[in-house]
């Protein structure tokens, strides 16, 4: 595996980037780019806040997700409502998890917040391996979601 550097990835995604502002599309090219700069991302993707206490997929990566989760379940559930990182080293411990997909073991998921600190969706990212993510990706993923959607 190659170590990813996610400086050079902010930068990637601030170029591709530069002049939108259609959150759906600044979505699809995040969930993109992020999902093929590593190995370890098995799905990678958006869930956007579309009621009070619900999510709904949008933009992915990798193999089908759940349509909808309410802020009251699973890992995802868990960073909308209390709006911090969650980092998930075995799925199958969260009390919780919803399992959109037999493969996850292990995930991260970050809250998304607009220019004005409104939640407007969560960034999960699931992996196939065990214990896959750490502080690094939380801070690494979390300045590429400000830069790009908090501008």
């Amino acid at each position: 595996m190659i170590e990813l550097h996610y400086g050079e990835l902010a930068a990637r995604v601030a170029a591709l980037t530069a002049g939108e502002d259609d959150p759906v599309a600044l979505m699809a090219t995040v969930a993109c780019e992020v999902h093929h700069a590593d190995d370890r991302f098995d799905w990678t993707g958006f869930y956007r806040v579309v009621a009070p206490d619900l999510l709904k997929i949008g933009p992915y990566q990798g193999g089908h997700g759940c349509l909808t989760i309410p802020f009251s379940r699973g890992v995802c559930g868990a960073a909308a409502r209390t709006r911090e990182v969650q980092i998930v080293p075995d799925v199958e411990a969260f009390p919780g998890h919803i399992a959109c997909a037999a493969s996850t073991r292990s995930e991260i998921v970050l809250p998304v917040l607009d220019a004005q600190g409104e939640l407007i969706a969560v960034f999960d990212v699931d992996s196939d391996r065990p214990d896959a993510f750490g502080e690094a990706d939380a801070e690494g993923l979390a300045r590429i979601l400000r830069e790009t959607f908090a501008r």
